[in-house]
């Protein structure tokens, strides 16, 4: 019995040995991924989705002349509107064969007692080399759409994944139908910004 009594006692010091070994050595790949991550985040974004977006950026732009791509980048030249209890800026198109630019549209958040805004400015293109002269003429109706789809959205609409493409979609399709037929194809966001 006293060599029962020994042994559990002789082997305690020489699991708690082994449990500061072990104990360090399976903290490791923990401690490696903690520390890898923000090289590998970094690598992904440089190697990977930056090229992904300049290649897509460039091939939107490549039936563009460079001084519309340009001037899609700046945001445009804007003209004062108003609405929704902020001021709003719409814009003029670049070029009539690139799209047109609304430009410092700002709204306030759907659900937040008008203390959360939204502030953008995009380009909508279409294949319609007359989308500007068409966006000029219905502009106030454009603008009075672009508000109420912005103004619809929540906070948490915003913080959802891929919130941009459906603001997209919801603006391409509402713009199509207040002018009765397919003219803005696609949008592209050169500021967005929630406060």
């Amino acid at each position: 019995m006293s060599s029962k009594s020994e042994t559990p006692e002789a082997s305690a010091p020489a699991e708690a040995g082994a449990a500061k070994k072990g104990g360090g050595s399976s903290m490791l790949p923990a401690i490696m991924a903690i520390v890898a991550a923000p090289a590998i985040t970094w690598a992904v974004c440089q190697f990977v989705l930056i090229p992904q977006l300049k290649k897509e950026l460039g091939s939107a732009a490549a039936g563009e002349p460079a001084h519309v791509a340009e001037t899609a980048a700046e945001g445009g030249h804007g003209k004062e509107a108003s609405g929704h209890g902020k001021a709003a800026k719409g814009g003029e198109a670049a070029s009539a064969a690139s799209g047109y630019t609304f430009e410092n549209i700002v709204v306030n958040l759907s659900g937040t007692m008008g203390t959360r805004y939204l502030k953008t400015t995009f380009l909508v293109t279409g294949s319609d080399g007359a989308i500007k002269s068409i966006f000029d003429e219905k502009r106030p109706a454009l603008l009075d759409v672009t508000l109420n789809v912005l103004s619809s959205l929540s906070l948490a609409d915003l913080e959802e994944a891929g919130s941009k493409n459906l603001i997209r979609e919801k603006l391409i399709q509402s713009y199509n139908q207040a002018l009765g037929r397919k003219v803005a194809e696609q949008i592209f966001f050169s500021d967005f910004v929630v406060q």
